[in-house]
């Protein structure tokens, strides 16, 4: 069986990113969860104020269950304590600099309001805290994602884990 893996953070530390970079390599699939919430209404409505959808944490895992249950999978959120802890074998929360993810989301043309308070959210290690709680403290892996060269570390990180993963399971 292949490992499950979720990617999350901050948005604007890299998540979408890293995970495009070792899908080839590990032949997971990809899962980028405010895709699906999109194109299959897995939302409450949208939040004008912060330009998002307000999730329908049910009706996300209710979506997701089978997929995830069969392992090989990728998951991208910037939140993470909605997912049942069964789901992941890993867990990675990217971590960048405030001054570089304040000019990333700047560049999304995010509302000032929504950047602000990403910022305090990476600045207070909300998504890192929300992590440790909901997972094994063992599985949670926190990862600096300001430069290329951090993404292509993590990105051997990553492949590295799970060719060790896919190995120690075939043992058994």
């Amino acid at each position: 069986m292949n490992p499950n893996i979720l990617i999350t953070g901050t948005p604007g530390t890299g998540k979408s990113t890293l995970s495009e970079l070792v899908l080839e390599s590990t032949g997971l699939n990809y899962i980028n969860v405010n895709e699906i919430v999109k194109e299959k209404g897995l939302h409450e409505g949208f939040d004008q104020e912060f330009q998002s959808y307000i999730l329908d944490d049910d009706k996300v895992v209710d979506e997701l269950e089978d997929i995830v249950s069969k392992g090989g999978n990728i998951v991208d959120y910037h939140s993470c304590d909605l997912f049942p802890e069964r789901w992941f074998d890993l867990v990675l929360v990217l971590r960048t600099d405030i001054t570089i993810l304040y000019d990333r989301l700047e560049k999304r043309g995010y509302p000032q309001k929504k950047i602000t308070e990403n910022i305090d959210c990476e600045i207070f290690q909300v998504i890192l805290e929300e992590a440790k709680e909901s997972y094994a403290n063992e599985i949670v892996i926190e990862l600096q994602s300001n430069t290329i060269q951090d993404m292509e570390s993590n990105a051997s990180r990553i492949e590295q884990w799970v060719y060790n993963f896919k190995t120690q399971k075939n043992k058994h």
